[in-house]
């Protein structure tokens, strides 16, 4: 009975766990290194295949923290944030190293599960027309400032009629 109640605590401490911001794991790198941890953030740049792994970039709203996942669980990302599109927000449950061996000494994060969180999309940019008349005020004023710059003066002469 005991042995149940203990995993039945166990699992709900793991299934709700809180993730780990990116700050606090550059901050205290030391003690989670080789932990397995929760990050959570958006997906942006690139998927960036290699083998039967991808590595691709997770930013919680801090800092961006490289994940190095399994290539099927990389095809679940629909969409990396960029310019043209807001990045699918993801959950990774894996394990963090301060200084990868495997990557050169690089920090990551090896994923073991990915889950998506809430989908990106494409970014659709409107049109500021404020911004536009305002440009087109500020180019008719240079207009006349070059023109009136140009224009050549008269010159006055001593004489005065009237």
């Amino acid at each position: 009975m005991k042995r149940a109640i203990g995993l039945i605590f166990l699992c709900g401490t793991v299934c709700s766990a809180q993730p780990i911001s990116s700050t606090e794991l550059i901050n205290k790198a030391r003690e989670y290194d080789g932990k397995s941890i929760v990050y959570a953030g958006e997906v942006i740049g690139d998927v960036m295949a290699r083998g039967d792994f991808a590595w691709v970039n997770v930013n919680d709203g801090e800092n961006a923290i490289g994940i190095w996942l399994n290539r099927q669980l990389a095809g679940e990302i629909q969409f990396a944030g960029s310019y043209h599109a807001r990045g699918d927000r993801v959950e990774i449950n894996g394990v963090f190293h301060r200084g990868c061996i495997q990557h050169g000494g690089d920090m990551d994060i090896h994923a073991q599960t990915v889950r998506t969180i809430s989908p990106g999309g494409p970014v659709r940019e409107e049109f500021n027309t404020g911004k536009r008349n305002f440009t087109f005020m500020l180019l008719g004023a240079l207009g006349l400032v070059l023109i009136f710059a140009r224009r050549p003066r008269r010159k006055e002469t001593g004489v005065r009629t009237g």
